[in-house]
């Protein structure tokens, strides 16, 4: 005789509804899984930077609208990467890079991350508002910006040069964000945040090459897509080495305090791995890797930015 079957478990799908506290934590574990956490924490360095340069030696007083400049900039950042993630739901999921990680492989429906992406927008243009009118207009800007760069019915992610355009001015915009904290928006502000700006949208452009394969995949118009992966690699190391030769004449010129302008040191390293980089090929994973580097590189060049106007 053959053997009985072994009862096979219910699947978690359809398993028993658990109770409402533990229900409601589940959820909210899902959520929070759907949050790409480096990169929001990535993104607070800009406008925390250009409330230093606003705000050279905070005081007691400060710690309140710091805080709350910081909880805002989390919140807008998670709506911009949740409103991307439900704009790009269809093609994340012929990526084989992005498929695993997508939001419904978490549980969590679309429906769901569209109210969340809304919330927290609103909960954030509520606290930016409380910073004053620069600090809400500029948050309203690069929200909108982000709208344009990611619904499907402006589709500025496909279509070249534009979305680099758009990258350039959210990386300026991001960080007058924390510099009209203490500050009018001023000439020194504006030079501050072109090397912000720069840096940026070369950051882009190399995640672009990063994501060609898949872009090409689902026929989405990136500069990677229409210009060639090496070409557009090309245009980002130029926009990253006039970061590094901005940064060195702000502080030559005394805009920035004088001792930045050793940071040029940290540009032949970065050059060094982006040609590395080129020479293996511009893979999935090659590309990761230079993007860890050097968002080290651009830590190191945040803490001394903070240090020298401490010091200054």
């Amino acid at each position: 005789m053959r053997p009985a079957p072994i009862p096979m478990q219910a699947s978690p799908r359809f398993a028993p509804a658990a109770p409402a506290a533990t229900s409601t934590g589940g959820r909210l574990r899902r959520y929070l899984s759907c949050l790409r956490l480096p990169e929001i924490l990535v993104l607070q360095g800009s406008p925390l930077l250009g409330a230093a340069f606003a705000i050279r030696h905070p005081a007691a007083e400060n710690v309140e609208p710091l805080a709350m400049l910081t909880v805002a900039n989390v919140c807008l950042m998670a709506h911009i990467f949740m409103l991307n993630d439900w704009s790009g739901l269809t093609t994340d999921l012929t990526d084989t890079n992005k498929a695993a990680g997508v939001f419904t492989a978490r549980g969590v429906g679309r429906k769901e991350i569209g109210g969340l992406a809304a919330g927290l927008l609103a909960l954030s243009l509520l606290l930016f508002s409380r910073l004053g009118p620069s600090t809400f207009w500029l948050a309203l800007a690069i929200a909108t910006l982000s709208a344009l760069y990611s619904l499907p019915r402006f589709n500025w992610k496909g279509r070249p040069l534009l979305n680099s355009a758009a990258h350039l001015a959210g990386g300026a915009l991001h960080f007058l964000l924390g510099y009209s904290l203490g500050n009018a928006i001023d000439r020194r502000g504006l030079a501050t945040a072109t090397f912000f700006a720069l840096t940026f949208a070369a950051g882009h452009l190399t995640q672009e090459v990063r994501d060609h394969q898949g872009d090409v995949r689902n026929a989405i118009r990136t500069n990677a897509v229409i210009f060639g992966p090496r070409r557009t690699f090309a245009a980002s190391l130029a926009l990253f080495t006039l970061a590094y030769a901005l940064l060195f004449l702000l502080a030559l010129q005394g805009i920035l305090p004088h001792p930045l302008a050793a940071l040029i040191a940290l540009y032949p390293v970065h050059l060094r791995w982006s040609l590395k980089t080129l020479a293996e090929g511009l893979t999935y994973a090659s590309i990761r890797r230079l993007q860890a580097r050097y968002r080290a590189l651009y830590a190191i060049i945040g803490l001394a930015m903070v240090a020298a106007l401490w010091l200054d």
